[in-house]
């Protein structure tokens, strides 16, 4: 009976052994925790990859770059000349060994050019075009807008740009605003047929240069190494007579290549705040046409801007001098305000002084309409001979003093004003503005 209770109850005697270690089970696990470990890790690498910049930019905000264009000047230019001059007359003067008289070649014969000879002069001016068509664009502006029927349709204005800069981040295109005025996009196109969207820079509303700005991130390798960034010489010692080159478009055709000459350099227009220097040449062009002028060494020196010429003569180019424009380009290429008055200038010469009693300075011939001058109380008549305590003796004067200001600045600007007997000194507070 014993052994049967026993037998009965033998469970209750059993040993429990330890469930055995599966160590495959484990290694698994393992292996999947590192796996997981793995992607959290590449998973928070890319967060942190793709929001690194956001927050950078937000916090430290990257400081854009400053285009910087050299302004020239004649007077440099005279003052080395001379100093050659003048060293090489004091060396010739110190030399201390005897001239010893030599025999004169024997005359030789002017030789006759040949069509040739011609021929050679022309390609190698052809050359130079071509090479500067490389920092030559082709602007697009395309406006939507409906006809008569209510119909949508799109208008597309075209004119020639030049590259002027590359800041690093962005290419810098200089072009007029009338062909991309209320577009809603800007194309640019550059020499090997590849077109990017731009987007305006900056204008002037004065003479109606604009400066367009394509992101480098759009500007694929080979259009780089097929594009190149103009020069602007110095025009202020251009002279008639002048070989010039025109690229562009100045028949209407872009990439074009003409060639001729300067034939007059005195032509000045008068606009609002500023005086340009026109130059005019024997190039046959539209009148519509757009692009720049360059010289023999493939140098920017004017602008073509046939809306300056003579109405009477829209079938020559002519264009504005580059290097009266640069301290504009430059403001425009760093998306500056251009500070606005609104007079209309000439200069008072000495001669002119003298003959008509009339103190020197900047004669005003007219004040805008809702201009700050209007506003401000200058008059026609009225000659400005002082700005801020500095003296005007110029239209030039006047125009550097000008672009040394901002929109919103407050100067100071004392005119003669002719009385009943004599002119009396007149200090006027002008509010420097926006012309839009």
């Amino acid at each position: 009976m014993q052994q049967k209770d026993n037998d009965q109850f033998s469970f209750i005697n059993e040993k429990i052994k330890e469930k055995p270690v599966n160590k495959k089970r484990l290694l698994m696990q393992a292996g999947f925790i590192a796996l997981m470990a793995v992607v959290f890790g590449i998973i928070a690498s890319l967060v942190f990859a793709y929001f690194q910049p956001k927050f950078e930019s937000l916090f430290y905000p990257e400081e854009e770059p400053v285009v910087t264009i050299p302004q020239d000047s004649v007077a440099v230019t005279e003052l080395t000349e001379l100093t050659e001059e003048t060293e090489t007359s004091e060396e010739t003067e110190t030399s201390e060994e005897p001239q010893v008289p030599s025999e004169e070649p024997p005359l030789q014969q002017p030789q006759e050019l040949e069509i040739a000879d011609v021929q050679n002069v022309q390609n190698k001016l052809y050359a130079v075009g071509r090479e500067a068509n490389r920092f030559v664009v082709t602007v697009t502006g395309v406006k939507s807008d409906t006809d008569w029927f209510n119909n949508s349709y799109e208008s597309r204005g075209q004119a020639s740009g030049i590259i002027i800069a590359d800041s690093g981040q962005e290419l810098l295109i200089l072009t007029e605003r009338k062909v991309i005025s209320d577009a809603q996009e800007v194309y640019v196109t550059f020499i090997n047929d590849v077109t990017v969207e731009a987007s305006m820079k900056h204008y002037d509303g004065n003479t109606g240069i604009a400066v367009l700005s394509v992101p480098r991130s759009q500007v694929d390798e080979d259009t780089m190494n097929a594009i190149s960034v103009a020069k602007l010489g110095n025009s202020l010692t251009t002279m008639q007579g002048t070989m010039v080159i025109a690229v562009g478009s100045p028949l209407g055709t872009n990439y074009s290549i003409l060639t001729g000459n300067i034939t007059s350099t005195n032509n000045v227009i008068s606009t609002i705040d500023n005086n340009y220097t026109v130059f005019t040449t024997d190039i046959v062009g539209s009148s519509s046409g757009s692009g720049v002028i360059i010289n023999v060494n493939g140098e920017v020196i004017g602008l073509v801007m046939q809306d300056y010429g003579n109405e009477e003569d829209q079938t020559t180019l002519t264009a504005l001098s580059i290097s009266e424009l640069k301290q504009l380009i430059e403001k425009l290429s760093n998306n500056q305000d251009i500070p606005y008055i609104g007079l209309g200038l000439t200069t008072v010469s000495a001669a002119t002084a003298k003959e008509y009693d009339i103190p020197k300075g900047a004669y005003i011939k007219e004040v805008k309409m809702d201009s700050p001058a209007l506003a401000a109380g200058l008059q026609s008549g009225d000659v400005i001979t002082e700005m801020d305590g500095e003296a005007v003796y110029t239209v030039d004067s006047y125009e550097s003093k000008l672009l040394a200001l901002k929109p919103g600045d407050e100067v100071e600007i004392v005119v003669q004003r002719q009385g009943a007997e004599k002119y009396e000194e007149i200090t006027c507070t002008v509010q420097v503005g926006v012309l839009k």
